[in-house]
C-alpha cells in the first residue's frame, strides 16, 4: 500500500512540475509578445522618420556599417467589403477572373465543425468529406 501512495506522490509532483512549467513558458511568452510588440512600434516610427528625413533631404540611398539603406514604397489595398462583389465581377469581366478566389476563414471553418459536432457526434454527409479535423488534449490556465 505504501509503494502506491509513494507512486502517487511522484505523479502529483510531476504534475505540479509540469504545470509549473506549463505555466512559466506561457507567461514567458507573453512577455515577448508585449516585447516584440514595443519592438515593431519601434521599428515602424524610425522607418516612418528616417524616410522622411531621407525625402526632406533629397537621399534616396546611403551606405552605413556596411549597409546600404535605401527609399522604397510600400503599397498596401483592401478592397472595401460592401463592394467586393463589384470587384470582383470587374475582374473577370477584365480577363482577371483567376485573382478571385473563394475563401473560407479557418478560425469560421473550426466554429462550424465545432458546432455540428455539438449537435451530433459526427458531420453531416454534405461536409464530412470536404474537411479533416483532430482533437488534442489541451490545458487551461486561468486566475483563481
Amino acid at each position: 500500500m505504501e509503494a502506491t501512495a509513494q507512486n502517487f506522490n511522484v505523479a502529483i509532483n510531476d504534475i505540479f512540475t509540469l504545470a509549473d512549467l506549463y505555466r512559466e513558458l506561457k507567461e514567458r511568452k507573453e512577455t515577448l509578445e508585449d516585447v516584440m510588440k514595443k519592438l515593431n512600434a519601434e521599428i515602424e516610427s524610425v522607418e516612418e522618420q528616417l524616410a522622411n528625413q531621407m525625402i526632406t533631404e533629397e537621399n534616396s540611398k546611403f551606405t552605413r556599417r556596411d549597409k546600404t539603406f535605401y527609399l522604397t514604397e510600400k503599397l498596401y489595398v483592401s478592397s472595401l467589403a460592401d463592394r467586393r462583389e463589384d470587384l470582383y465581377r470587374g475582374l473577370r469581366e477584365n480577363g482577371l477572373g483567376d485573382m478571385v478566389k473563394e475563401y473560407v476563414f479557418p478560425s469560421a471553418l473550426k466554429g462550424l465543425v465545432r458546432e455540428q459536432l455539438e449537435e451530433s457526434d459526427e458531420l453531416p454527409d454534405w461536409i464530412k468529406n470536404c474537411v479533416s479535423y483532430y482533437k488534442k488534449p489541451a490545458i487551461g490556465m486561468r486566475k483563481k
